[in-house]
């Protein structure tokens, strides 16, 4: 499997990123050495696709699936693209506040602690629809490490689109989200260009 190693923060710098939309508290004191060049539009592109890889956590080859996948969906690409990556369940745990980062929370998925349904569902990517139940498995709620996670995560404000029951480690995903409801700082639009050439 391939996985992405590079440090947060310094990938953070280079893509102008504030460490929060990641879960992550910590900010850098370093600056970015880097000359006043200017950037060309395919730069400006590039630099909004590694954003919202990096954010989600998705490699390439899944990414470029997204967007076909999105392409071909009723409505603009852009916005169905960002409304999957949302959706995803890795993603919807992370919101949910059951995890502290979007990486904690594709292994929490991954580990087999997560039921969609009633059912366990141990794939990150899986898009949940409207109308789920999402939860942590019976025998894996009474652990330290949910909470701790709970303790960090308490205050979190859980996304309209989602109903949150942190004290049973259940959520319910009640629609799905519209683009102004995903605070996440992608402009989709370049990233629709940049695949579109």
């Amino acid at each position: 499997m391939a996985v992405d190693r590079t440090p947060v923060l310094k990938r953070c710098r280079s893509l102008g990123l504030d460490p929060i939309y990641l879960g992550i508290d910590k900010k850098s004191t370093r600056q970015l050495k880097r000359a006043n060049r200017k950037v060309s539009e395919y730069g400006t592109q590039l630099r909004e696709k590694q954003k919202a890889k990096f954010i989600y956590g998705v490699l390439e080859k899944p990414f470029r699936n997204y967007y076909k996948k999105a392409d071909r969906m009723k409505g603009q690409t852009g916005e169905n693209l960002m409304i999957m990556l949302e959706t995803r369940l890795d993603n919807v745990i992370f919101r949910l506040g059951f995890a502290r980062t979007r990486r904690e929370a594709r292994q929490i998925v991954d580990h087999k602690h997560v039921l969609v349904n009633g059912k366990c569902v141990n794939i990150p990517s899986y898009l949940v629809k409207a109308g789920d139940t999402v939860e942590i498995k019976e025998k894996c709620k009474g652990s330290e490490r949910y909470k701790g996670i709970l303790e960090i995560t308490g205050g979190r404000l859980v996304p309209n689109w989602l109903d949150a029951d942190q004290e049973n480690l259940k959520g319910v995903v009640k629609e799905l989200p519209t683009r102004e409801e995903i605070d996440v700082p992608v402009n989709e639009m370049l990233i629709v260009e940049l695949y579109s050439k």
